[in-house]
C-alpha cells in the first residue's frame, strides 16, 4: 500500500511480526509475502485492542480500517508502506501461534539442527525469505534467457538405472522386479546424450541431480539442482558462445549492479591456471599471480632450497607476491599460518627502501644475496612496501597448499586492491590421462567420455606403452566454468565416436568387453549415427549462492538435509513397517558393530 491509499477501507492478512506498546496506542508490525505493514490499535476500539493485548508474535491475524498517512516524524524511509498505517477497527485471529522454538523478527544466529527443524518458521526470516523468492525468480529468467537462446526443454526419467562409475546411487527397490533396483539419477547425462543422438539439437532443464555424498558447503547433501544443457553439431567455441549471455545477463539481472565480467570470458588452460593461482577454480577477484623462481635459489646460499633443487631436478620454486605485505608483522603472520596448516612454513622476503634504494629484508634475502634478491623483485615487478612468499618441492606435492596461500595472502592484504564483482573463467584444456602412482599406469584424469584433443585418425594408433609421453601430455576439450573461485559446472564436447571411445579406455586400460558391459546403450546408439555434441551443467544452488552473497546452500534451499543427510522436520531417513518390506521382497541387514 501507498500513500495514494489514504482514506480506503482495507482488510489485510498475515503473521503478527512484533508488536509494540507506546503509552495506550498498540502497534503491530503485520507481515505476508510481500512485506510489513503497521497496524496501529487504539483503546476507543475495545474489542481489536484487547485482542491485539492478547495475540501472539507469529499468530495469523486479519483485520479490516481504514489507511492514514504517518506525521513526518514517523515515516519509515526503509519501507515501502512506510508513509503510511491502518487504523484497526476489527480484527479476527485467524489461527494462534504457542510459544516459538526460534524468533523470526530479527536475524539471530540460532543452532542449525533446529532452523532446520523447524525451518517452515525459518523460511518467514526476511533474509531467507528474500534469498527463496531470488531463487525462484533466477530459475524463471534462465527458463526465459534459454528459450531466447533456441533451446528447447525436456524432462529426463527420475527412475533410471545405477551408475557405478560415478558418486554413490540412492537405489529405489522394484516391487515389479523382485531382487532389481532403480536409481535416481546422479545427472541425466546419458538421457541428454541420448536426446542429440535422436535429433534435437539444443537441449535444457533445470534438472534434479541425487547422489549419496557427504554434505560440503558448497554442495547439498542427497539432491541438487543444475541448469543441464546440450548442443549437437558443435565445437567447443559454439557452446562457450550459447551459455555465456545467458550467465552474463543472468549476473547483470540480479547481481544489484556489481560488475559481471564482459563476454567473452577469459579462458584459461588448466596447466597455466594451475601454475598462477595454485588451482583449477581460479579466484581473478585476488590480482595476484605466482611465477617459478627456481633459478634464482638454484646454487644459492639458502641451502633448504638450493640442496633440494641439486637433489631432484622436479623440485620448483614458486613465488607468491603480497604488494603492500612487506612488514615483518604481516610475514610471521602468513609464516604462522603455514605451520597451522602442516606446513615448515613459508620462506619471504619484503622489500623497503634504505637510502635511496629498495632492499630486500628477512632471512631469505641474507641467505641469497642482494643480486639475486634484486632479480627476484625484478621479475616479479615488486616495490616498496612489497613483499614475497615461496613455496619448494615437486610441484604436485605442494601446488594445492600454494593456491590456498595465494588466496589468504590476498584476503587478508587489506591494502591490496581487490576486483569487485562476478569474475568468470573458463579452465580449458584439462589433461585427458594421469600417471596412477599406486597402479603404475595411465588412467583418465577427469571426464572419461571427452573428446581428445588429438587427430582421431592418429589417436586410435596410438599404444599404451611406446606412447605414454604422448598419451600423457594429451589434453581434453573438457572445460569448468567457474566464477569468484567457484566452480559452476564441469562441461566438456563429447566422445561420440564408437572407436574412439574404445581406443580412449584401452589406452587407460579397459578391455572392450568393460566398455561393452558399463555403456553398451551409449556404445549403441552411438553406432547408429551420432552428432558431435557437447556441454555442461552450471548448479542453481551455486548460482543463487553467489548472487545472494552467502557461503552456504542451505540458505538459499527451501527445505535442506543436516550434514548428516538428515531431514529434521520430516524425520527422513525413516524406518518402514515389515509390510512394506515384504511387498519389495526385502530384508534390512544391520552393520555390524565395530
Amino acid at each position: 500500500m501507498t500513500k495514494a491509499q489514504v482514506g480506503e477501507t482495507v482488510r489485510l492478512s498475515g503473521w503478527v511480526h512484533r508488536k509494540r506498546d507506546h503509552g495506550g496506542l498498540l502497534f503491530i508490525d503485520l507481515r505476508d509475502h510481500y512485506g510489513i505493514t503497521q497496524l496501529v490499535f487504539d483503546p476507543d476500539f475495545a474489542e481489536p485492542f484487547a485482542a491485539a493485548e492478547r495475540v501472539r508474535a507469529e499468530s495469523v491475524i486479519k483485520v479490516e480500517g481504514p489507511v492514514i498517512a504517518r506525521s513526518a516524524e514517523t515515516v519509515n524511509e526503509n519501507l515501502v508502506t512506510g508513509a503510511i498505517e491502518v487504523q484497526v477497527k476489527s480484527m479476527e485471529v485467524l489461527s494462534p501461534a504457542e510459544e516459538l522454538p526460534l524468533p523470526v523478527f530479527g536475524e539471530p544466529d540460532y543452532p542449525e539442527d533446529t532452523r532446520l527443524r523447524y525451518r517452515f518458521l525459518d523460511l518467514r526470516r526476511e533474509t531467507l525469505h528474500r534469498n527463496i523468492v531470488l531463487r525462484s525468480k533466477v530459475i524463471s529468467s534462465i527458463r526465459r534467457r534459454m528459450t531466447d537462446e533456441g533451446f528447447m526443454e525436456f524432462q529426463t526419467p527420475i527412475l533410471t538405472a545405477s551408475s557405478p562409475e560415478g558418486a554413490r546411487d540412492f537405489l529405489v527397490p522394484s516391487r515389479l522386479h523382485p531382487g532389481q533396483f532403480y536409481a535416481l539419477p546422479q545427472a541425466p547425462q546419458q538421457f541428454k546424450q541420448l536426446i542429440m543422438v535422436a535429433g534435437f539439437d539444443r537441449y535444457f532443464q533445470i534438472a534434479p541431480c541425487f547422489r549419496d555424498e557427504d554434505a560440503r558447503a558448497d554442495r547439498s547433501p542427497g539432491e541438487f539442482y543444475q541448469l543441464d544443457m546440450e548442443m549437437s553439431f558443435v565445437e567447443q567455441d559454439d557452446i562457450f558462445a550459447a551459455i555465456e549471455p545467458v550467465l552474463h545477463g543472468l549476473f547483470e539481472e540480479f547481481g544489484n549492479g556489481q560488475a559481471v565480467t564482459p563476454y567473452p570470458f577469459p579462458r584459461i588452460p588448466y596447466a597455466e591456471a594451475m601454475r598462477k593461482y595454485g588451482s583449477d577454480k581460479p579466484d581473478l577477484r585476488i590480482p595476484i599471480e605466482m611465477e617459478e623462481v627456481t633459478p634464482h635459489f638454484a646454487g644459492s646460499g639458502f641451502k633448504v632450497f638450493a640442496n633440494l633443487i641439486a637433489n631432484d631436478p622436479k623440485v620448483e620454486v614458486w613465488a607468491i607476491p603480497a604488494p603492500g605485505g612487506g612488514s615483518r608483522a604481516f610475514c610471521d603472520r602468513m609464516n604462522a599460518w603455514a605451520q597451522g596448516e602442516g606446513q615448515p612454513g613459508l620462506g619471504y622476503i619484503f622489500f623497503r627502501e634504505e637510502g635511496g634504494e629498495i632492499q630486500g629484508a628477512g632471512p631469505v634475502a641474507k641467505n641469497i644475496g642482494p643480486e639475486r634478491t634484486e632479480a627476484i623483485r625484478t621479475q616479479l615487478g615488486l616495490k616498496d612496501g612489497d613483499a614475497v612468499f615461496f613455496v619448494c618441492g615437486q610441484p604436485k606435492h605442494f601446488v594445492s597448499f600454494a593456491g590456498q596461500a595465494r588466496v589468504k595472502i590476498g584476503t587478508d592484504l587489506e591494502t591490496l586492491p581487490k576486483k569487485e564483482g562476478f569474475n568468470f573463467c573458463w579452465v580449458v584444456d584439462f589433461p585427458m590421462y594421469e600417471w596412477d602412482e599406486e597402479e603404475k599406469k595411465i588412467d583418465f584424469s577427469h571426464n572419461p567420455f571427452s573428446m581428445p584433443n588429438y587427430p582421431h585418425e592418429e589417436f586410435v594408433k596410438l599404444d599404451r606403452e611406446k606412447d605414454a609421453d604422448t598419451i600423457l601430455g594429451m589434453t581434453a576439450f573438457q572445460y569448468d566454468i567457474v566464477c569468484n573461485g567457484i566452480e559452476l559446472s564441469s562441461g566438456a564436447v563429447r566422445n561420440h565416436r564408437p572407436e574412439v571411445m574404445y581406443k580412449a579406455f584401452e589406452l587407460a586400460g579397459y578391455d572392450k568387453d568393460v566398455v561393452e558391459n558399463k555403456f553398451g546403450g551409449m556404445l549403441s546408439a552411438f553406432k547408429y549415427g551420432a552428432p558431435p555434441h557437447g556441454g555442461l551443467a552450471p548448479g542453481i544452488d551455486r548460482m543463487v549462492m553467489l548472487l545472494a552473497g552467502v557461503d552456504n546452500l542451505r540458505e538459499v534451499t527451501l527445505f535442506p538435509m543436516n550434514q548428516q543427510a538428515q531431514d529434521l522436520m520430516m524425520q527422513a531417513p525413516s524406518d518402514v513397517s515389515n509390510a512394506q518390506l515384504r511387498e519389495l521382497n526385502i530384508r534390512v541387514v544391520q552393520p555390524e558393530k565395530k
